[in-house]
């Protein structure tokens, strides 16, 4: 009877560590926003193959809700960006550098496209800073663009 109470108290122990409640998890208000949002890297191609092209930039941190979306307007023609892609990130506060990563869906081989981003707050409101035009041209079948630079290995402490 010991084993079996033993059994059950640490099961429901568990089962509160492990879940939510409501009384632990606390939505933090706003961060104060940015007195302005600045693209300090990029927008650059990232990587492009036959199924998906990433376009990276990296912002001073943008404050205001934590729930964010990098977008990015495209198209084949410089006045006509006429589709658009955006991928969620959820800021750190802690860091005063954000970095937006957008998934473009598959795009034709050999075909130059033009881009611009910016990026928004889950309520939809701009945090005011949009780049220029920019371009790239997709790689022909089973061919890879890669810019971005390797990232160093972690090193064994």
């Amino acid at each position: 009877m010991k084993r079996v109470l033993f059994a059950l108290a640490i099961s429901v122990l568990s089962g509160s560590l492990l879940s939510s409640s409501p009384a632990i998890a606390q939505l933090l208000p706003p961060a104060k926003k940015a007195a302005r949002v600045q693209i300090t890297e990029g927008p650059a191609l990232e990587l492009s193959n036959g199924y998906l092209t990433i376009i990276r930039w990296t912002t001073n941190n943008p404050g205001g809700s934590d729930e964010h979306f990098g977008v990015v307007q495209y198209g084949t023609d410089p006045k006509n960006l006429n589709e658009m892609a955006k991928s969620h990130i959820r800021l750190n506060r802690g860091h005063s550098d954000t970095v937006f990563r957008v998934r473009l869906g598959a795009l034709k081989p050999k075909t130059t496209y033009y881009y611009k981003v910016t990026s928004i707050e889950s309520n939809g409101k701009s945090d005011g800073e949009e780049s220029a035009v920019n371009r790239f041209t997709t790689p022909g079948p089973g061919e890879v663009i890669a810019t971005s630079p390797p990232q160093p290995a972690p090193q064994a402490k």
